[in-house]
């Protein structure tokens, strides 16, 4: 088995070989985009699932396919450390001056950059140590006010009205934005709204943690009837050994039924471990056909592979004491888990472990599925956790 053409790809948003199970994501993304460019109202998408299930992957393909149908496309990340507005001012600004050398008549282009500038002047952002340069003068009264929610509908208005002059239109794509704070996500919310009020062709794809759906209804109560929130959640077990046996055949090679559904049955059907299985099944087999005794002869590497990256990298960011509070939800089983519950195993009262909880969710290592439940964001962390933490005692 050749490992140069080994087809897996285990890694953080790599394009898996084979995209299965996910036709209905990515149809509604195929319908939002030709609807938004018709200029008629679609809702836009906030994917949502754990960490490993490949939301990622999905924002990737869909920015291809609106490229592919001739929009212009931003693409960031949310992180802790960064703003929203410090994030998309840096692309909004390349995206007006490409719409700005575009071919034909009109203004509307070099008034964004104007409304941009108001906007960047406003919140006073800087990139690093360097101020985002506009030689432009600001546009008065608009976006200037500095008040997010007042001033993002305004510049995604400018932006929109400039593609629409040039015959484009704008997809901003978002991963990770959970971590946006409330007045951003109300700002975003509302500058979708003024999208959809007066169908301009600019259309927000987004991807978080299972949470969003319930920050965005609580930012703002309109959200679910400007948004869709498709569930990325683990393949089923046909669409998971399609994953794994068609780029096994589509290089040439085999692999058994009975190792197919062992690798269905270790990986729960999460497209990360899906990867990181398939790649070592591949690596680790002498010939073709792969077999089920190879599959179980590579188990040891994959959970150690996962331990050491998938996993440890987000353990080692956490603080004994949220520790412990994982391990006393890995010690009551698969989850979901009663706070309650969890203070019993602990030893101690709900309301003292409110500041440790908050704090796990601000991390993104747990979220709320119900009222008084608390679950992993990460797949099989629990499994982890019993083997990072073996000794368990109550503190």
């Amino acid at each position: 088995m050749d490992k140069i053409r080994n087809p897996f790809s285990p890694g953080a948003g790599a394009p898996p070989p084979e995209l299965a199970g996910r036709e209905n994501i990515l149809e509604q993304a195929r319908v939002l985009l030709g609807r938004i460019r018709a200029r008629r109202p679609e809702k836009s998408l906030l994917l949502t699932g754990l960490r490993g299930v490949g939301k990622t992957v999905l924002l990737n393909e869909i920015e291809r396919m609106a490229q592919a149908d001739a929009y212009r496309t931003i693409l960031v990340e949310a992180h802790e450390g960064k703003s929203l507005a410090v994030l998309l001012a840096p692309h909004l600004r390349r995206l007006l001056f490409e719409l700005d050398r575009l071919a034909g008549a009109g203004h509307k282009a070099r008034r964004g950059l104007a409304v941009l500038k108001s906007f960047i002047g406003a919140i006073r952002i800087k990139v690093g140590e360097i101020d985002i340069g506009i030689d432009i003068e600001p546009e008065a009264g608009i976006a200037d006010s500095g008040d997010l929610e007042v001033d993002l509908p305004g510049l995604f208005t400018a932006i929109a009205e400039a593609a629409d002059e040039r015959g484009a239109a704008v997809a901003i794509l978002i991963d990770e934005i959970q971590y946006f704070a409330t007045a951003e996500l109300s700002a975003l919310i509302m500058a979708m709204h003024r999208m959809q009020q007066r169908q301009l062709p600019l259309v927000l794809i987004g991807a978080g943690l299972p949470i969003l759906p319930g920050l965005a209804g609580e930012s703002k109560s309109y959200a679910e009837r400007l948004f869709s929130f498709p569930a990325v959640g683990p393949l089923g077990e046909a669409d998971a050994a399609r994953a794994i046996r068609e780029p096994i055949e589509e290089a040439g090679e085999v692999i058994a039924d009975s190792a197919l559904l062992e690798i269905c049955a270790l990986t729960r059907g999460y497209p990360y471990f899906l990867q990181e299985w398939g790649y070592q099944a591949w690596n680790h087999a002498d010939a073709s056909p792969i077999s089920l005794d190879v599959i179980r002869e590579s188990t040891d590497i994959v959970t150690n592979r996962l331990d050491e990256n998938f996993f440890r990298v987000r353990f080692d960011r956490l603080t004994p004491r949220e520790r412990q509070y994982l391990r006393a939800m890995a010690e009551l089983g698969s989850g979901p888990y009663r706070t309650g519950d969890i203070a019993d195993t602990l030893g101690a009262k709900i309301t003292t472990l409110g500041p440790v909880r908050a704090n796990l969710i601000k991390k993104g290592m747990v979220y709320s599925p119900s009222h008084g439940e608390m679950a992993f964001t990460v797949p099989l962390f629990d499994e982890f956790m019993r083997r990072a933490m073996p000794e368990f005692s109550p503190r």
